[in-house]
């Protein structure tokens, strides 16, 4: 510690907390001696306030206030405040009688507060002086025994017992020193006329004035009093009162009258007529706001009064007659300053945090708000308030106002606020003031990434080229900066048992979709995906979507003819007989196509034909029928190419060729027909598989035949013995016609006895040899269609 070597400073505190939700505030009150060394130790703020001195650092402890901050210093390391620079007490106080400091101790997390108070006390640092090195006075010899003359006194800027205590002059014996306090507590030194002056023993004397002041060690100060003896002008200057008092509006203009003072002097002529001026060291302080008017005595306002600053003035007044010698007599003026209300509310905001998370809960501390007032009583009562449309409300703690979130804030609603904090006094009129805090909201992770559908349907042509963009989803997110950084991914799909990456690939940063393969609408028409936007934000946030990829068809497949088959000669030939008349159905062409929609929709017309206009073919059916009769003068064989096509654009087609035999007779066809089976390329791979199935199914229904009539023998065993009755042989054959486009065999029916011969219709043959009434009870299933009744009876 470093302190004057003359004080021991003995620094206290008396700590006032009043605890309130979220703060502490507390009062703390530290004296010490003015001209304290700079670092000199003034007191443990850790040890006064039951603080960790580890905790300092961390909860940003500091001392706040403009006078305290020049002053004062800290150490974070041991919580000690020291002097930073000497202190004056009468540059920063003048003459008030008290002399503090006003500090604060601000602690965050949590907040806390304590207002300080350091009370500067004086020392005797200042020795008294007197304006001027001597003094002169004039006194008459006439004056009697008793006369008092007022001396003038020295000046000590130091207050209390270290300012002028005491006046001594040097020993005589006509003069004596009397002094007295006056009710402002200043001492008054007056010279007594212990015995009659004699202008002609002794016309001057030199005495000398000390002035002590009462500190330790004491200071002291001379002067010289030159007495001039004269025989004339006897009377002094009389006030009409010792003390003067007066008010004066802090407000008031120049040329404001304060106080009008007078003196009287018994004398006559010149020795009456009066000079009024300021005492020469109270006019060091007053010369700037009052002057006086030295014939009128009138005190007027000259410069502007600021009660905050000075609120009373005290003035030494002296009126001096114009005899020979002149002589003065003296007063004491008081002058109070009334306070106006002049001075605005000053806001202060310590502990500001410009820029909060959104998820901060309501009541969460932002800053600490002190609103004063220089002015005193009801025009120094301040009330604070912010705007009503903010998430945001002051509490009062102390003198101090805390501003706390009211609400849950969102950033994506309002970003930022300007919360403008509105302060006024109760004076009359009332003053204002205003001081806007900017507050940023700073974003979190608060909003998932949101797409602006909720599935979206995507159509690709097929055969399109692996590796184009088919899609591009795109979602937003409202928060910022990482928070609203985006990538897309695929979820776990599959597409026809395999990996979606086997098919398609996602930009993760834009979430352009590529395909990597060709589609084909004939294997796959449709599929769905799963696309997820996650944001990069802690922890992050995604959403997902349904992309619905609908292939689209392009006519790529032709037609397919599939009946009849060109496989081979066999399958490509048809029959007709010469007497088919029109409309005859020739043949049917049966064809598909793989393509769907206008691109599977397809068309027949003959192309090219052996005999033009003889044949016509159904543009949507695919029937080959004949136009007109056939003519003798026709071809027998006839070729007709026939084209399919599709609807597509562009239109596919193919052709098939088929030949028509013309059959004029049966021997023809029968001929035809044997050389046409004979020719096993005219033999289709569906034909024999017909021909297979059909031959088997005939077999199948022989037997069962043959088993019904063995089973029918027996149980009639008269039917063999009347075999030789008359009985029929029914042959039941082939008639003419085709049968998968060959000429059928003609078959005969017989009736034993008769010798008759029927031409039958069926494909297949079958005899059976039975009487007449035993076929007629027990084998009419057998019965053909075609056999005339007549002839079954016979």
């Amino acid at each position: 510690m470093a302190y004057l070597p003359r004080f021991a400073v003995t620094p206290f505190a008396c700590i006032f907390a009043i605890c309130a939700p979220g703060l502490i505030s507390g009062q703390i009150r530290y004296s010490i001696p003015e001209e304290m060394e700079q670092g000199a130790f003034v007191g443990n703020i850790a040890v006064d306030l039951g603080l960790s001195v580890r905790q300092l650092s961390a909860r940003k402890f500091r001392l706040s206030s403009d006078d305290g901050g020049r002053c004062m210093k800290i150490s974070l390391d041991n919580g000690i405040m020291s002097i930073r620079e000497r202190i004056d007490r009468e540059r920063i106080c003048g003459q008030n009688d008290q002399c503090t400091i006003r500090f604060e101790i601000i602690l965050e997390n949590p907040l806390e507060v304590y207002d300080g108070d350091m009370e500067i006390l004086d020392v005797n640092d200042n020795s008294p002086t007197f304006p001027q090195s001597s003094i002169a006075l004039q006194i008459s010899e006439a004056s009697v025994s008793g006369v008092r003359f007022r001396l003038q006194g020295a000046d000590d800027p130091d207050i209390g017992t270290n300012t002028v205590a005491a006046y001594t002059i040097s020993s005589n014996e006509y003069f004596s020193l009397v002094t007295q306090k006056s009710e402002d507590g200043i001492i008054i030194a007056e010279l007594l006329l212990e015995k009659s002056l004699d202008r002609e023993m002794q016309s001057s004397f030199q005495l000398m004035l000390t002035a002590f002041d009462g500190g330790t060690p004491q200071r002291s100060a001379t002067t010289q009093v030159l007495i001039t003896v004269f025989d004339q002008n006897d009377n002094p200057p009389v006030f009409d009162h010792d003390i003067y008092r007066s008010s004066v509006s802090e407000n008031a203009s120049r040329g404001t009258l304060v106080l009008n003072v007078q003196a009287n002097d018994l004398d006559e002529g010149m020795n009456e007529e009066l000079t009024y001026r300021f005492n020469d060291v109270a006019l060091r302080g007053v010369q700037h706001v009052f002057s006086l008017d030295p014939r009128t005595g009138e005190i007027l306002v000259k410069g502007p009064l600021d009660f905050e600053e000075v609120n009373t003035y005290s003035l030494d007044i002296q009126a001096q007659d114009h005899g020979s010698p002149a002589m003065t007599g003296h007063s004491k003026i008081l002058i109070k300053v009334i306070d106006v209300n002049d001075n605005a509310p000053e806001i202060k905001v310590t502990s500001a945090s410009n820029k909060i998370q959104e998820n901060t809960p309501p009541g969460s501390f932002i800053c600490l708000i002190n609103v004063m007032d220089r002015d005193s009583g009801p025009n120094g009562q301040v009330r604070c308030e912010i705007q009503k449309n903010v998430p945001f409300r002051l509490q009062r703690i102390s003198n101090h106002y805390k501003l706390v979130t009211s609400e849950t804030l969102d950033r994506e609603a309002i970003s930022e606020y300007n919360i403008v904090i509105s302060a006024w006094d109760l004076g009359s009129p009332s003053l204002t003031s205003n001081k806007t805090i900017h507050i940023a909201i700073s974003d979190v992770n608060d909003n998932a990434p949101q797409f602006a559908e909720s599935s979206y349907n995507v159509y690709v042509m097929e055969n399109n080229a692996p590796g184009v963009s088919i899609f591009t989803v795109t979602a937003t997110d409202h928060d910022l900066d990482q928070n609203s950084y985006l990538s897309y991914y695929f979820l776990d799909n599959h597409i026809q048992n395999m990996p979606v990456s086997t098919y398609l690939s996602i930009n993760s940063m834009n979430g352009t979709i590529y395909a990597l393969r060709s589609f084909d609408y004939e294997e796959l028409k449709n599929f769905q995906i799963h696309v997820q936007a996650r944001d990069a934000g802690v922890p992050p946030l995604s959403s997902s979507v349904t992309v619905n990829v609908i292939i689209l068809d392009q006519n790529d497949n032709v037609p397919v003819i599939f009946s009849p088959s060109e496989q081979s000669e066999w399958a490509a030939v048809d029959t007709v007989p010469r007497s088919a008349g029109q409309g005859y159905l020739v043949s049917k062409i049966m064809a598909t196509d793989a393509d769907s929609g206008q691109n599977s929709r397809l068309f027949y017309q003959i192309v090219r034909s052996t005999e033009p206009g003889l044949y016509n073919i159904g543009q949507h059916s695919g029937e080959v029928r004949t136009a007109r009769n056939i003519f003798q003068s026709d071809n027998a064989l006839q070729t007709l190419v026939i084209l399919v096509k599709d609807n597509g654009q562009p239109s596919l087609s193919s052709t098939v060729t088929i030949n028509i035999r013309v059959l004029g007779n049966n021997t023809e066809g029968i001929s035809e027909s044997s050389t046409l089976v004979k020719n096993p390329e005219y033999f289709s791979d569906p034909n024999v598989y017909l021909i297979v199935i059909f031959s088997c199914t005939s077999v199948i229904f022989l037997l069962i035949i043959i088993l019904l009539i063995g089973i029918k023998c027996k149980q009639n065993r008269n039917i063999i013995q009347e075999y030789n009755s008359p009985s029929y042989c029914y042959n039941h054959g082939v008639s003419h016609g085709t049968f998968n486009g060959r000429p059928a065999m003609e078959d005969t029916l017989c009736y034993p006895g008769t010798g008759r011969e029927v031409r039958g219709a069926e494909l297949n043959q079958y005899s059976v040899c039975l009487s007449p009434e035993s076929a007629k009870s027990d084998f009419l299933f057998l019965k053909p269609r075609d056999a005339p009744t007549s002839q079954a009876q016979s």
